[in-house]
């Protein structure tokens, strides 16, 4: 298992989907002996609504009541026999917390809820998790689907060439090898808009088309050889026409709860310093991790 980390921070806020993801973390911390860390930010006020009013709430208990959830948290995993190595209360915006704690630790992979939102989060738009995912400098582990949908059956990865889905295939492939998951690499060619009928353009057209995507499928069933090295069995390989996210998607609702890995290119901390949002990115990886039904985890190429 080189490919898989060697410390997980399990990011929680006391949500339905925050529990499934703790079993994950556990699942994950057991079967690899990684060390397991859980982090819960805690925050005031929406200073969104008066940067003034601050200063007139006692945060005393709005941090006894963090301090509480992440008790909870810590009997919650010893209950399903995980051991936390480190447990951090943290105050402040919950993505930046989860992320500058993962930098801290040294952590390679962030697990969490779906939606990750704490009461003030709840309040405004967007979702921490996509903060987390295209912030965070190491793979991220988004936990959703509700008890049937961990641990995964299968492991559906989308394929694009890059070095971050590359490293996402690798890294969910081997925490499907943990379970006897399969895995299932897809790459998707863009279908080309309809074009006149000139028999002799048409037919050229048609050949490179052709050549292309041999020329595709020869690279992921390279991809897959160089995944059966160390998972002991050979991936199945798929290149289909169309839209990416629809057949990434479409793949992992065929049968049995699957893990969809992505790669990213992500914000990193210059988007962060610049204030990007990433809310309004419309890559594969944002639009899979939208519209998924199970777990999703997405390697941010740097």
């Amino acid at each position: 298992m080189n490919t898989f980390p060697t410390k997980i921070l399990l990011a929680t806020d006391g949500s339905e989907d925050a529990a499934l993801a703790a079993r994950a973390a556990v699942d994950l911390s057991s079967r690899t002996g990684c060390e397991l860390h859980v982090v819960h930010a805690w925050h005031t006020i929406p200073l969104y609504v008066h940067p003034s009013l601050e200063s007139v709430f006692d945060p005393r208990p709005y941090e006894r009541r963090a301090r509480e959830l992440l008790n909870t948290e810590i009997e919650r995993i010893k209950e399903i026999g995980g051991a936390a190595g480190g447990e951090h209360l943290r105050m402040g915006p919950p993505a930046d917390e989860i992320i500058e704690l993962s930098e801290e630790l040294g952590s390679g992979l962030i697990v969490m809820g779906s939606r990750g939102l704490g009461p003030v989060e709840r309040l405004s738009m967007g979702s921490v998790s996509e903060e987390v995912v295209h912030y965070a400098t190491c793979p991220v582990l988004v936990v959703r689907g509700g008890e049937g949908a961990w641990p995964p059956a299968r492991v559906v990865g989308g394929d694009d060439s890059s070095e971050g889905a590359r490293k996402a295939g690798e890294v969910a492939a081997s925490m499907g090898q943990l379970f006897g998951a399969g895995t299932v690499l897809m790459r998707a060619y863009p279908e080309l808009p309809e074009m006149p009928k000139e028999e002799g353009r048409n037919q050229a057209t048609s050949r490179v088309v052709a050549d292309s995507i041999c020329g595709e499928e020869r690279a992921l069933e390279e991809r897959a050889k160089e995944l059966e090295k160390s998972l002991g069995r050979l991936p199945q390989a798929r290149v289909a026409l169309g839209d990416a996210a629809a057949l990434i998607l479409d793949a992992a609702t065929e049968a049995e709860p699957a893990l969809i890995a992505v790669g990213s290119r992500g914000l990193g901390i210059m988007g962060r310093i610049r204030g990007e949002d990433a809310s309004r990115l419309g890559s594969v990886s944002m639009k899979v991790l939208r519209a998924a039904k199970g777990p999703v985890l997405v390697y941010r190429q740097g």
